[in-house]
């Protein structure tokens, strides 16, 4: 005779469903818009060796219990985006995706072996149908890095962004935007477009000026905060003065996490939420961090520090 216990739920599917029935509610809610989730190191390959368990599902359960509702997975080349796509699609209503080629990857379009035209080709088809079955909700992540061009000159960087941008205005998407010590070329490229460019966008990861900023939200662009636009005094007077309204929050986890050492401490008092503590990487357990990898859990302290550089209650940015 079988037994009528139910199966018991894996901790991911019961947090899941916990969300979606109610049983969790945290007092803040937050969307990471920026977040590698289909970056190796969250299945527990750091350097091309595996260090230690596969726990994506743990990461995804910190950052349901975090108040995380919403997360936009970055594509940074074609092989990327079809990787975020894959694994949004085992978190529908959680995990949305987004399709382009990185500039630091530009030159991929040249290597590409059945040529530029043909990448470009995949790119559009893979983002328009992923966008069509409700998986991708912007075109990205394209722009210009002129910080690291050993990975991508800046002609080729230019060209590629042209053409990224014209196939977001046949698509007519948002845009997920990277600038990188380019803003005269990167505004020139935007601005001549933008009559074309209804939805706009958001340039992410933010580290430029303050008159850069204000150009910006002038297009008609918002501006990604994380870790990386709250190292300096300079970083916090530019997050100060971003328009509540055009600021969006993001970790950009792997990467830019929030340091003693940065501007944003001095923020981060006894009543900022609490992360658990974080291990290397060698002693890793299911229930703590690894050292030197942020996670989406860790959003609300981005929104707490934003919160204090603009003097207003922590729920008045997370609910902006």
């Amino acid at each position: 005779m079988a037994s009528s216990t139910p199966p018991t739920q894996d901790p991911l599917t019961a947090g899941l469903n916990a969300v979606s029935n109610g049983t969790i509610k945290p007092t803040l809610r937050y969307a990471d818009i920026g977040i590698n989730l289909s970056d190796p190191i969250f299945r527990g390959v750091h350097h091309g060796k595996q260090a230690h368990e596969d726990d994506l599902q743990h990461v995804i359960q910190r950052a349901l219990e975090a108040g995380v509702r919403k997360m936009m997975v970055t594509g940074s080349d074609l092989t990327e985006s079809r990787n975020a796509i894959k694994l949004v699609e085992g978190f529908p209503g959680l995990c949305y995706a987004t399709v382009g080629v990185h500039p630091c990857s530009a030159k991929s379009f040249v290597n590409y072996p059945e040529g530029a035209e043909k990448l470009l080709e995949e790119v559009k088809k893979l983002a328009q149908a992923s966008r069509d079955a409700g998986t991708v909700t912007a075109f990205g992540e394209i722009g210009l890095d002129y910080d690291r061009l050993h990975y991508c000159d800046k002609e080729t960087q230019l060209l590629y962004f042209a053409k990224q941008l014209d196939l977001a205005i046949d698509l007519q998407m948002p845009l997920f935007l990277h600038s990188r010590a380019a803003a005269p070329d990167f505004e020139a490229l935007l601005r001549e477009r933008l009559h074309h460019l209804p939805k706009r966008g958001v340039v992410h990861s933010f580290t430029g000026t303050l008159e850069e900023m204000h150009r910006l939200v002038a297009m008609g662009f918002d501006i990604g905060i994380n870790g990386c636009s709250l190292k300096t005094d300079e970083n916090l007077a530019v997050v100060k003065e971003v328009p509540l309204e055009r600021l969006q929050l993001e970790t950009d986890g792997p990467w830019c996490d929030m340091r003693p050492s940065h501007a944003s401490a001095k923020f981060l008092h006894a009543a900022a939420p609490e992360l658990p503590r974080a291990v290397k990487k060698e002693k890793w357990s299911a229930e703590l961090l690894v050292k030197g990898r942020n996670e989406p859990c860790a959003i609300g302290r981005v929104a707490w520090v934003v919160a204090g550089v603009k003097g207003v209650g922590v729920e008045v940015v997370c609910e902006q």
